[in-house]
């Protein structure tokens, strides 16, 4: 299976005691998001690093957990994490948000200037195809005009772009804003793209879209995805036979995976978050943290079902040319 740890928190910046812990005991509980009382149990056994030893009539290779992907906006307190799971032979890459917004809309973020820093250090650590840089959501309005934008993603751009491969962004929508922010218009949206491929262009950066509508390939944007299956595959070695992930929302084309975190628990306090929809709870279950509960937060009571969750990620019978780019790299 594919762990994506998470898109309900930011794990790396907060619960890296927890999840080094789960990764020692081997498994973790996740409850449903939306029937607490149903709760599945996540083996986390990884997949053999060395895709050599995978033979190619074998379709299901040894271990529970082919890739982990790391969301995250803070990634500085897992760093030591890193040595764990290359010891152990874990494959996985990061989704690594940074903007150029202030605490007024990212209230609980370090300084940008500190964070570049780590994302430095993150892809100095791995490489640049293991840490891609999502500029989003953006955000349109008389603060944040495009002139803003543009001259904040060209600051960053500058900055990182020879530690990535690759940058994501998309669009705050009514999921995100809510009653804090507007949807962008459309014109303001092409006007935008404009400017940002050409910041990406003079730095040979592909810029891509994540779950968005709007064709902006005429600036040389092209939709892509965060769970990605040809990067994954790239990662791993072998071709793998998944599906599109039908729990996203429609325009999201990431592949099948497993979130491991729960909603309102990250303490960010970004004003266009959809994980966290009441400050107060996120308060109450971050106190109720425990490391080394097998849960994120809370604790069993008894009535809960308990059921093992799977999600096959399966090689492919087909020839590849793809290699183990982790080993080129370590």
């Amino acid at each position: 299976m594919i762990i994506s740890a998470s898109r309900r928190t930011d794990i790396p910046a907060y619960y890296s005691e927890w999840f080094l812990n789960r990764i020692k005991e081997g498994f973790l509980l996740v409850p449903n998001p939306r029937n607490p009382k149903q709760v599945s149990r996540i083996e986390l056994s990884p997949v053999s690093l060395d895709a050599e030893r995978v033979s190619p009539n074998e379709s299901s290779p040894s271990g529970k957990v082919t890739c982990i992907v790391f969301w995250t906006k803070n990634p500085e307190p897992f760093l030591p994490a890193l040595d764990v799971l290359d010891k152990l032979k874990y494959l996985y890459y990061f989704e690594f948000t940074l903007t150029a917004y202030k605490n007024d809309i990212e209230k609980n973020l370090p300084p940008k200037e500190k964070i570049i820093t780590t994302f430095k250090q993150l892809s100095s650590r791995l490489g640049p195809d293991f840490v891609d840089w999502r500029y989003d959501p953006i955000i349109i309005n008389k603060e944040l005009s495009i002139n803003w934008h543009l001259e904040a993603f060209y600051n960053i751009c500058k900055e990182i772009h020879k530690y990535t491969n690759r940058c994501i962004i998309s669009f705050v929508d009514q999921l995100q804003g809510g009653r804090n922010f507007a949807v962008p218009k459309e014109d303001d949206i092409y006007k935008l793209a404009a400017g940002l491929s050409q910041t990406t262009k003079e730095f040979n950066l592909p810029l891509l879209t994540c779950s968005e509508q709007i064709d902006l390939s005429a600036y040389g944007i092209e939709h892509s995805s965060c769970i990605d299956k040809n990067k994954i595959e790239k990662l791993i070695g072998y071709p793998i036979d998944t599906k599109k992930d039908s729990g996203q929302r429609k325009l999201c084309r990431c592949i099948k995976s497993v979130d491991i975190g729960m909603y309102n628990t990250c303490k960010h306090g970004c004003l266009y978050c959809y994980a966290t929809t009441s400050w107060q709870t996120t308060l109450r279950q971050a106190e109720n943290h425990n490391p080394f509960s097998p849960m994120l937060t809370g604790s069993l009571d008894g009535t809960e079902t308990i059921l093992p969750r799977t999600s096959s990620v399966r090689k492919t019978m087909q020839h590849s040319n793809v290699t183990d780019e982790r080993h080129r790299i370590r």
